[in-house]
């Protein structure tokens, strides 16, 4: 891998941990303010609300400025959303801002990534990548849930909290959040430049749109773009979705509470680790379409599991599940961000992406928050959702298919 490249992996671990864990920290703060349940899941909308109504703004600005500083400049934007919430801003201002920094970040590091690492590397790259971001999920999901236990706020954050004057603990949680953000945005600081450039863009309203629209045109309708962002739009928007399911299913079924049911999403993140490793070891750039095959099984593990009434069973069926998903994801983004980069710039492409699978996560999401409010019951649900998403992927398979049928097709891939 080229220099810069493990630095670039720790950074965005380090932010994405703090993302996560923050999460946790604000629905405390929603809970210490007495707010109503229904205002945590808002924390979420927020967040990603950014990646789909600024697309076109982070994406040219991603093109416009280095990219390692603007991470640091986006880094130091999280940190200022996380601190104000500690000084009583409300949570869901101070998280979408938090949004607002990783909207703009996200375009600087995959497009970073993009030029700094020949294509033939991608697929590897986004191999770690993915293991990166899994981790910081679940490691995100301790470190929050750590942060807001019984036993820390009692202690060491309360006694911190009155040596400080901050009022509540609680800031103490958020003090810890603060400073990973510093440390990921001072690893920014010696993250080599590509030496990549492209023409000046204008930041007029109308004209980023416009802008955007074309490139939302030119990548869906190129062959190998086009099936790759569609894999990847339908993949996170149900992978989103899962994660609610997963919950459900385990309360429904299985009669696990809560703390337990979440484990299982923690196989699931396993198993998608083992199928991102797997591609980024096995898989080339060129034979990417093939992994497509992977999201039928993916598809069908929803109608298994409303099948299953046993824990054991259960694990294996979410950890093969995760597997495929991983397993399929990874060349797919690689095969996307290097079209992407030809036909567009680094980070235009990755903002179309960005803009695309989060619209998919917010419609799903919403899709299935309004057939649970309905009372549809969970394993309806589970069989319709699953047989959509295996009918989708065999679809796409089959576009892959036809692709890989043409050498030149196939050529022109590989091209810098």
């Amino acid at each position: 891998m080229p220099r810069g490249f493990h630095r670039l992996i720790v950074t965005q671990f380090l932010s994405s941990l703090a993302d996560n864990a923050l999460l946790i920290v604000a629905i405390a703060l929603l809970q210490e303010r007495g707010s109503a349940p229904w205002l945590a899941p808002l924390l979420k909308v927020g967040f990603i609300a950014s990646y789909v109504v600024l697309a076109p703004f982070v994406g040219a600005l991603a093109d416009t400025w280095p990219k390692a500083r603007l991470m640091a400049w986006m880094n130091g934007t999280k940190l200022l959303g996380a601190a104000s919430m500690a000084f009583g801003l409300h949570p869901l201002v101070g998280f979408a801002v938090v949004g607002f920094g990783a909207a703009a970040y996200a375009p600087a590091k995959y497009g970073l990534l993009t030029e700094i690492v020949p294509a033939q590397r991608l697929v590897a790259a986004n191999g770690w990548i993915e293991v990166a971001a899994v981790g910081a999920v679940l490691l995100g999901a301790v470190l929050g849930g750590a942060l807001v236990h019984e036993t820390w706020l009692q202690g060491a954050a309360t006694r911190a909290a009155g040596m400080l004057g901050t009022g509540f603990p609680l800031a103490v949680s958020v003090a810890v959040l603060v400073g990973l953000y510093g440390c990921s945005s001072a690893l920014n600081a010696g993250l080599p430049s590509s030496g990549a450039r492209y023409p000046a863009t204008s930041f007029r309203p109308r004209a980023l749109w416009r802008d955007h629209l074309d490139a939302q045109a030119r990548l869906w309708r190129d062959p190998h773009g086009g099936v790759s962002l569609a894999a990847t739009t339908v993949f996170w928007g149900v992978g989103a979705t899962l994660q609610f399911i997963v919950l459900r299913w385990a309360e429904e079924a299985l009669d696990l509470p809560l703390s337990q049911a979440a484990m299982l999403q923690g196989v699931v993140a396993v198993g998608v680790v083992a199928g991102a490793s797997a591609s980024a070891r096995w898989v080339s750039l060129s034979s990417a379409p093939v992994m497509l095959a992977f999201g039928i099984p993916l598809g069908l593990a929803m109608p298994v599991l409303t099948r299953l009434d046993g824990i054991a069973e259960g694990i294996v069926v979410l950890a093969l599940a995760g597997a495929a998903g991983g397993a399929l994801v990874v060349p797919l983004n690689a095969l996307l961000q290097h079209r992407g980069c030809q036909l567009l710039s680094a980070g235009r492409s990755i903002a179309v992406q960005g803009c695309n699978e989060n619209a998919s996560v917010l419609l799903m999401l919403g899709a299935y928050a309004a057939l649970y409010a309905l009372g549809i019951p969970l394993p309806a649900v589970m069989l319709v959702l699953g047989l959509l998403l295996t009918a989708s992927m065999f679809v796409l398979w089959l576009r892959g298919r036809r692709l890989m049928a043409d050498p030149e097709a196939a050529r022109r891939v590989l091209q810098p």
